[in-house]
Protein backbone atom coordinates (compact mmCIF):
# COMPACT_ATOMS: atom_id res chain seq x y z
CA UNK A 1 0.00 0.00 0.00
CA UNK A 2 0.91 3.98 -0.44
CA UNK A 3 0.42 4.89 3.80
CA UNK A 4 0.37 8.76 4.70
CA UNK A 5 1.03 8.90 8.44
CA UNK A 6 0.56 12.08 9.97
CA UNK A 7 3.07 12.59 12.41
CA UNK A 8 4.93 9.19 11.74
CA UNK A 9 8.10 10.43 14.74
CA UNK A 10 6.70 9.45 18.45
CA UNK A 11 5.29 6.78 20.29
CA UNK A 12 2.41 5.11 17.57
CA UNK A 13 2.87 7.35 14.67
CA UNK A 14 6.55 6.16 14.67
CA UNK A 15 5.41 2.51 15.55
CA UNK A 16 3.35 2.44 12.26
CA UNK A 17 5.88 3.76 10.37
CA UNK A 18 8.17 1.19 11.29
CA UNK A 19 5.03 -1.71 10.82
CA UNK A 20 4.46 -0.29 7.55
CA UNK A 21 7.91 -0.20 6.10
CA UNK A 22 8.32 -3.86 7.32
CA UNK A 23 5.47 -4.72 5.39
CA UNK A 24 6.78 -3.19 2.08
CA UNK A 25 4.29 -0.74 1.88
CA UNK A 26 5.34 2.72 0.27
CA UNK A 27 5.10 5.16 3.07
CA UNK A 28 5.20 9.26 3.61
CA UNK A 29 4.68 10.86 6.54
CA UNK A 30 3.69 15.09 7.25
CA UNK A 31 5.31 16.52 10.48
CA UNK A 32 7.05 20.02 11.16
CA UNK A 33 10.17 18.28 11.07
CA UNK A 34 11.66 18.53 14.43
CA UNK A 35 12.73 14.82 14.21
CA UNK A 36 14.70 13.28 11.36
CA UNK A 37 12.41 10.98 9.79
CA UNK A 38 12.75 7.38 9.32
CA UNK A 39 14.91 5.97 6.54
CA UNK A 40 12.93 4.84 3.65
CA UNK A 41 10.14 7.91 4.21
CA UNK A 42 8.71 10.05 1.58
CA UNK A 43 9.28 12.84 4.26
CA UNK A 44 6.91 15.60 3.90
CA UNK A 45 6.95 19.04 6.11
CA UNK A 46 4.20 21.28 7.60
CA UNK A 47 2.74 22.77 10.68
CA UNK A 48 -0.51 20.97 9.86
CA UNK A 49 -2.05 24.37 11.75
CA UNK A 50 -1.04 25.87 8.06
CA UNK A 51 -3.56 24.79 5.48
CA UNK A 52 -1.93 26.63 2.93
CA UNK A 53 1.23 24.63 3.95
CA UNK A 54 -0.05 21.33 4.45
CA UNK A 55 -2.01 21.97 0.86
CA UNK A 56 1.90 22.70 -0.09
CA UNK A 57 2.97 19.44 1.11
CA UNK A 58 0.78 16.83 0.30
CA UNK A 59 0.32 18.44 -3.73
CA UNK A 60 -2.26 16.60 -5.47
CA UNK A 61 -0.93 12.99 -4.43
CA UNK A 62 -3.16 10.06 -3.75
CA UNK A 63 -2.81 7.47 -0.73
CA UNK A 64 -4.11 4.25 -0.11
CA UNK A 65 -4.67 4.16 3.47
CA UNK A 66 -3.84 6.71 5.88
CA UNK A 67 -3.47 7.07 9.54
CA UNK A 68 -3.60 10.01 11.81
CA UNK A 69 -2.71 10.35 15.77
CA UNK A 70 -3.69 13.80 15.95
CA UNK A 71 -4.88 14.84 19.71
CA UNK A 72 -5.47 19.04 19.55
CA UNK A 73 -7.38 21.10 17.84
CA UNK A 74 -10.62 19.26 16.64
CA UNK A 75 -10.44 21.74 13.18
CA UNK A 76 -6.97 20.46 12.17
CA UNK A 77 -8.96 17.04 11.69
CA UNK A 78 -11.55 18.69 9.73
CA UNK A 79 -9.44 20.86 7.87
CA UNK A 80 -6.52 17.52 6.76
CA UNK A 81 -9.73 15.98 5.99
CA UNK A 82 -11.86 18.05 3.57
CA UNK A 83 -8.33 18.32 1.61
CA UNK A 84 -7.80 14.76 1.67
CA UNK A 85 -11.28 13.33 1.77
CA UNK A 86 -11.04 12.59 -1.72
CA UNK A 87 -7.65 11.03 -2.22
CA UNK A 88 -7.14 8.56 0.65
CA UNK A 89 -8.81 5.22 0.14
CA UNK A 90 -8.98 4.45 4.01
CA UNK A 91 -8.67 6.25 6.79
CA UNK A 92 -7.52 5.46 10.31
CA UNK A 93 -7.61 7.83 12.90
CA UNK A 94 -5.91 7.58 16.56
CA UNK A 95 -8.79 7.90 18.83
CA UNK A 96 -8.95 7.09 22.24
CA UNK A 97 -11.17 5.59 25.32
CA UNK A 98 -11.47 8.76 26.88
CA UNK A 99 -14.03 9.56 24.24
CA UNK A 100 -16.26 8.18 26.05
CA UNK A 101 -18.35 9.89 28.88
CA UNK A 102 -17.04 10.28 32.57
CA UNK A 103 -16.85 7.88 34.50
CA UNK A 104 -16.70 5.12 32.06
CA UNK A 105 -18.43 2.01 33.19
CA UNK A 106 -17.23 -1.16 33.86
CA UNK A 107 -17.27 -3.26 30.73
CA UNK A 108 -18.08 -0.59 28.46
CA UNK A 109 -18.02 -1.06 25.13
CA UNK A 110 -18.47 1.03 22.21
CA UNK A 111 -21.93 1.93 22.40
CA UNK A 112 -21.58 3.73 25.57
CA UNK A 113 -22.39 7.75 25.95
CA UNK A 114 -19.70 9.92 24.56
CA UNK A 115 -18.49 13.50 25.60
CA UNK A 116 -20.55 16.45 23.85
CA UNK A 117 -17.24 18.03 21.23
CA UNK A 118 -17.10 20.33 18.55
CA UNK A 119 -15.52 19.15 15.28
CA UNK A 120 -14.60 23.18 14.88
CA UNK A 121 -13.06 23.79 17.69
CA UNK A 122 -9.94 25.93 17.89
CA UNK A 123 -9.02 24.38 21.65
CA UNK A 124 -6.92 21.14 21.87
CA UNK A 125 -6.90 21.62 25.88
CA UNK A 126 -9.67 18.73 26.67
CA UNK A 127 -8.40 15.81 25.66
CA UNK A 128 -11.60 13.68 25.13
CA UNK A 129 -13.23 16.47 24.02
CA UNK A 130 -10.68 17.24 21.40
CA UNK A 131 -10.78 13.38 20.22
CA UNK A 132 -14.15 13.29 19.81
CA UNK A 133 -14.26 16.46 17.83
CA UNK A 134 -12.04 14.94 15.48
CA UNK A 135 -13.48 11.80 15.41
CA UNK A 136 -17.31 13.77 14.23
CA UNK A 137 -15.06 16.02 11.50
CA UNK A 138 -14.33 12.44 10.27
CA UNK A 139 -17.58 11.64 10.33
CA UNK A 140 -19.12 15.14 8.58
CA UNK A 141 -16.25 15.57 6.10
CA UNK A 142 -14.98 12.38 4.83
CA UNK A 143 -16.78 10.34 1.43
CA UNK A 144 -17.04 7.30 3.99
CA UNK A 145 -16.66 5.98 7.34
CA UNK A 146 -13.04 5.74 8.97
CA UNK A 147 -11.46 3.42 11.11
CA UNK A 148 -11.68 5.21 14.61
CA UNK A 149 -9.32 3.41 16.45
CA UNK A 150 -10.28 3.97 20.54
CA UNK A 151 -7.06 3.01 21.91
CA UNK A 152 -6.81 2.69 26.03
CA UNK A 153 -3.49 2.58 27.39
CA UNK A 154 -0.98 2.91 25.05
CA UNK A 155 2.59 1.16 26.42
CA UNK A 156 5.92 -0.26 23.98
CA UNK A 157 9.02 1.62 22.84
CA UNK A 158 8.22 5.48 22.15
CA UNK A 159 5.49 5.75 24.58
CA UNK A 160 6.16 9.28 25.70
CA UNK A 161 4.11 9.66 28.15
CA UNK A 162 5.92 8.16 30.35
CA UNK A 163 4.08 5.66 32.37
CA UNK A 164 6.13 2.85 31.73
CA UNK A 165 9.10 4.24 31.47
CA UNK A 166 8.71 5.89 34.84
CA UNK A 167 8.40 1.88 36.73
CA UNK A 168 11.34 1.31 34.77
CA UNK A 169 13.86 3.89 35.87
CA UNK A 170 12.27 3.89 39.17
CA UNK A 171 12.96 -0.39 39.64
CA UNK A 172 16.55 -0.11 38.29
CA UNK A 173 17.28 1.98 40.55
CA UNK A 174 16.77 -0.42 43.19
CA UNK A 175 16.31 -0.21 46.58
CA UNK A 176 12.59 -1.16 48.67
CA UNK A 177 10.00 -0.02 45.85
CA UNK A 178 6.63 0.79 47.22
CA UNK A 179 4.34 -0.66 44.80
CA UNK A 180 0.59 -0.88 44.38
CA UNK A 181 -1.37 -4.39 45.17
CA UNK A 182 -2.94 -6.51 44.85
CA UNK A 183 -0.29 -8.32 42.54
CA UNK A 184 -3.13 -9.93 41.19
CA UNK A 185 -4.65 -6.74 40.06
CA UNK A 186 -5.55 -6.86 36.39
CA UNK A 187 -4.16 -4.56 33.56
CA UNK A 188 -5.77 -3.95 30.17
CA UNK A 189 -3.45 -2.15 27.42
CA UNK A 190 -1.91 -1.84 24.30
CA UNK A 191 1.76 -2.02 22.79
CA UNK A 192 1.84 0.22 20.25
CA UNK A 193 3.39 -1.75 18.14
CA UNK A 194 0.67 -4.11 18.16
CA UNK A 195 -1.89 -1.02 17.62
CA UNK A 196 0.33 -0.62 14.38
CA UNK A 197 0.39 -3.75 12.87
CA UNK A 198 -4.12 -3.91 13.74
CA UNK A 199 -4.50 -0.65 11.86
CA UNK A 200 -2.41 -1.32 8.97
CA UNK A 201 -4.24 -4.76 8.42
CA UNK A 202 -7.81 -3.14 8.66
CA UNK A 203 -6.73 -0.61 6.26
CA UNK A 204 -5.22 -3.46 3.78
CA UNK A 205 -8.89 -5.04 4.40
CA UNK A 206 -11.16 -1.98 4.40
CA UNK A 207 -12.55 -2.81 8.00
CA UNK A 208 -13.78 0.77 8.86
CA UNK A 209 -15.83 2.22 12.47
CA UNK A 210 -15.45 2.62 16.01
CA UNK A 211 -13.22 0.26 17.82
CA UNK A 212 -11.98 -0.19 21.52
CA UNK A 213 -8.50 -1.11 20.68
CA UNK A 214 -6.69 -2.35 23.95
CA UNK A 215 -6.07 -5.88 24.83
CA UNK A 216 -8.64 -8.32 26.89
CA UNK A 217 -9.23 -7.24 30.42
CA UNK A 218 -6.23 -9.19 31.94
CA UNK A 219 -4.34 -9.50 29.47
CA UNK A 220 -1.42 -9.40 32.41
CA UNK A 221 -1.47 -8.09 35.38
CA UNK A 222 0.18 -4.84 38.11
CA UNK A 223 2.18 -7.81 39.41
CA UNK A 224 3.49 -9.22 36.42
CA UNK A 225 4.32 -6.53 34.62
CA UNK A 226 6.49 -5.03 37.91
CA UNK A 227 8.01 -8.25 38.08
CA UNK A 228 9.11 -7.87 34.21
CA UNK A 229 10.14 -4.25 35.03
CA UNK A 230 12.57 -6.11 37.63
CA UNK A 231 13.70 -8.79 34.90
CA UNK A 232 14.15 -6.77 32.81
CA UNK A 233 16.59 -3.93 34.06
CA UNK A 234 18.85 -6.15 36.29
CA UNK A 235 17.77 -4.72 39.02
CA UNK A 236 17.75 -5.61 42.97
CA UNK A 237 14.74 -3.71 43.94
CA UNK A 238 12.60 -5.11 46.25
CA UNK A 239 8.79 -4.93 45.45
CA UNK A 240 7.32 -4.00 48.69
CA UNK A 241 3.24 -4.10 47.92
CA UNK A 242 0.62 -1.78 49.37
CA UNK A 243 -3.08 -2.20 49.58
CA UNK A 244 -5.32 -0.21 48.13
CA UNK A 245 -6.40 1.36 51.29
CA UNK A 246 -2.83 2.63 52.39
CA UNK A 247 -2.54 3.94 48.88
CA UNK A 248 -5.29 6.08 49.52
CA UNK A 249 -4.55 6.72 53.48
CA UNK A 250 -1.54 8.13 51.28
CA UNK A 251 -3.43 10.62 49.38
CA UNK A 252 -2.87 8.69 45.95
CA UNK A 253 -5.05 8.25 43.55
CA UNK A 254 -3.65 5.14 40.80
CA UNK A 255 -3.05 5.67 36.90
CA UNK A 256 -0.48 8.74 37.08
CA UNK A 257 1.25 9.15 40.81
CA UNK A 258 1.24 5.30 40.82
CA UNK A 259 1.58 4.64 36.67
CA UNK A 260 -0.75 2.54 35.19
CA UNK A 261 -2.11 0.61 37.80
CA UNK A 262 -6.12 1.58 38.71
CA UNK A 263 -7.65 1.06 42.34
CA UNK A 264 -10.41 -1.64 42.73
CA UNK A 265 -12.58 0.79 43.61
CA UNK A 266 -13.55 3.96 43.08
CA UNK A 267 -14.37 6.74 39.37
CA UNK A 268 -11.35 4.83 37.70
CA UNK A 269 -11.65 1.24 38.73
CA UNK A 270 -13.31 0.70 35.45
CA UNK A 271 -10.32 2.01 33.04
CA UNK A 272 -8.86 -1.71 33.00
CA UNK A 273 -11.91 -3.00 32.26
CA UNK A 274 -13.24 -2.68 28.60
CA UNK A 275 -15.26 -4.85 26.35
CA UNK A 276 -12.98 -5.50 23.10
CA UNK A 277 -14.72 -8.28 21.66
CA UNK A 278 -14.77 -6.27 18.40
CA UNK A 279 -11.47 -5.34 17.75
CA UNK A 280 -10.26 -8.87 19.06
CA UNK A 281 -13.18 -10.19 16.45
CA UNK A 282 -11.47 -8.18 13.53
CA UNK A 283 -7.81 -9.86 14.62
CA UNK A 284 -6.30 -7.67 17.28
CA UNK A 285 -4.06 -9.56 18.95
CA UNK A 286 -1.59 -8.35 22.00
CA UNK A 287 2.25 -9.41 23.09
CA UNK A 288 2.82 -10.85 25.81
CA UNK A 289 3.72 -8.25 28.64
CA UNK A 290 7.53 -9.34 29.13
CA UNK A 291 8.02 -8.78 25.89
CA UNK A 292 6.24 -4.95 25.38
CA UNK A 293 8.65 -4.02 29.05
CA UNK A 294 11.93 -5.83 27.81
CA UNK A 295 11.71 -3.82 24.43
CA UNK A 296 10.51 -0.59 26.36
CA UNK A 297 13.71 -1.23 28.63
CA UNK A 298 15.85 -1.55 25.23
CA UNK A 299 14.99 1.31 23.52
CA UNK A 300 15.19 3.88 26.81
CA UNK A 301 19.27 2.26 26.55
CA UNK A 302 19.18 3.15 23.55
CA UNK A 303 17.91 6.74 23.43
CA UNK A 304 17.57 7.90 26.77
CA UNK A 305 14.24 8.76 28.99
CA UNK A 306 12.05 10.15 27.36
CA UNK A 307 10.77 13.85 27.40
CA UNK A 308 6.67 13.96 28.34
CA UNK A 309 5.32 16.13 25.57
CA UNK A 310 2.02 16.89 27.22
CA UNK A 311 0.99 17.16 30.59
CA UNK A 312 -2.29 15.62 30.16
CA UNK A 313 -1.31 13.15 32.01
CA UNK A 314 -0.32 14.81 35.14
CA UNK A 315 2.72 14.76 37.73
CA UNK A 316 3.56 11.09 36.89
CA UNK A 317 5.15 8.70 39.72
CA UNK A 318 6.10 10.06 43.23
CA UNK A 319 8.77 11.14 45.15
CA UNK A 320 11.17 9.96 48.05
CA UNK A 321 8.74 11.29 50.95
CA UNK A 322 5.77 9.58 49.23
CA UNK A 323 7.98 6.73 49.20
CA UNK A 324 8.61 6.41 52.76
CA UNK A 325 4.81 6.82 54.15
CA UNK A 326 3.82 4.07 51.61
CA UNK A 327 6.91 1.78 52.76
CA UNK A 328 6.17 2.68 56.51
CA UNK A 329 2.35 1.37 56.19
CA UNK A 330 3.39 -1.52 53.95
CA UNK A 331 5.33 -2.32 57.01
CA UNK A 332 2.96 -2.02 60.25
CA UNK A 333 4.96 1.48 61.59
Amino acid sequence: MKVLVLGGTHHVGRAVVEAALARGDQVSTLNRGSVPAAAGVDARYADRRDPEALARALGEDHWDALVDTWSEEPVVVRDTARLLGGRVGHWTYISSRSVHAWPIGSGADESAPLVEADPASTDGTAYAEAKRGAEIALEQKLPGPALLARAGLILGPYEVVGRLPWWLARIAAGGRVPVPGPPLRPLQYIDGRDLADWVLACAAHGTTGAFNTVSRPGHTTIGELLAACRTATGADAELVWCTPDQIEAAGLTGWSDLPIWAPPTGEIAALHDGDVSAALAAGLTCRPVGETVADTWAWIEREGMPTQRSDRAGRLGIDAAVEAVLLAAADGR
